[in-house]
């Protein structure tokens, strides 16, 4: 008898002992439940196009009017890789840690520095309100900063570099049946 997993199937239909298996599609998120996930989330992954790879780091981000802001340190590959491509894939998830129920969100778009002095401040403001509410201190290590020190240091007298989501082009969101 053919064993199923070791066999290199070319025609799945024509392909003897086993059954075809169908497969159950994920449901898709609502806009509100996209929504609602974004909202309830502080840390999503950012994926960018690298040398020979795709690049993947988590990043803290927060949403604005309806834009998400990340905050990237100025140093390391990602800086170079942004400026060679700024298309990028943002993924934000939850799930429960026995996976009994899960959903995640996929943006793309391209990333942009926050030029607008305004909207850079309220951004710095919110990710240290939000880092207040959610983060350990301890987090403040991936922003650059001393993680003995308080959310209090991620403020505006340091000049961060505060990136946003524009020209998204894809918002998908699947969740568990």
């Amino acid at each position: 008898m053919v064993s199923c997993a070791s066999s290199v199937v070319k025609n799945i239909s024509t392909f003897y002992p086993c059954d075809v298996m169908e497969p159950i599609k994920l449901p898709w998120m609502s806009e509100s439940e996209i929504d609602d996930l974004i909202d309830s989330q502080t840390i999503c992954r950012i994926a960018l196009k690298g040398s020979d790879y795709p690049y993947l780091a988590p990043f803290q981000y927060i949403r604005l009017a309806d834009v998400l802001y990340f905050h990237f340190t100025d140093y390391g590959i990602k800086m170079r890789f942004l400026q060679e491509n700024r298309k990028a894939c943002v993924q934000i998830e939850y799930y429960e840690p026995d996976l009994s129920s899960y959903k995640f969100v996929s943006l793309r778009g391209e990333l942009e520095q926050v030029k607008d002095l305004a909207k850079y401040e309220k951004a710095v403001k919110m990710f240290a309100e939000i880092g207040k509410k959610r983060l350990s201190p301890k987090f403040l290590a991936a922003h650059g900063l001393d993680p003995d020190g308080d959310w209090d240091s991620f403020n505006v007298s340091k000049q961060f570099v505060i990136m946003k989501l524009v020209n998204v082009t894809d918002k998908i969101g699947l969740k568990s049946p």
